[in-house]
C-alpha cells in the first residue's frame, strides 16, 4: 500500500489517499474533489475542472495519468 496526497495529484490540499495501485488513489482523489466542491469548498473547484477537462483532451489526460502512475510507483510502501 502507498499514499499520495491531493496536492501530489494536482489538488490544493494535503488530504492523503491510500491504495495498492495508482488507479485506487486516483479514484479516491476524484471522489474527494467532487465531494469537496459539492460541499462548497471553492479551493478544489479548479482542480475538479482540470480533472474533468483532462478527459476532454485525451493526450493531455493520458500524460497526467502516466505521470501520476510513475509518481505512485516511485513512492515507498507504507
Amino acid at each position: 500500500m502507498k499514499t499520495m496526497t491531493c496536492k501530489q495529484m494536482g489538488g490544493p490540499c494535503d488530504v492523503a489517499f491510500h491504495g495498492n495501485t495508482a488507479d485506487e488513489v486516483i479514484k479516491a482523489q476524484d471522489k474527494h474533489l467532487k465531494e469537496a466542491v459539492a460541499s462548497g469548498d471553492e479551493t478544489h473547484e479548479s482542480a475538479l475542472k482540470a480533472m474533468q477537462g483532462r478527459w476532454k483532451n485525451p493526450l493531455r489526460g493520458l500524460g497526467w495519468y502516466r505521470k501520476t502512475k510513475k509518481d505512485f510507483a516511485a513512492l515507498p510502501d507504507d
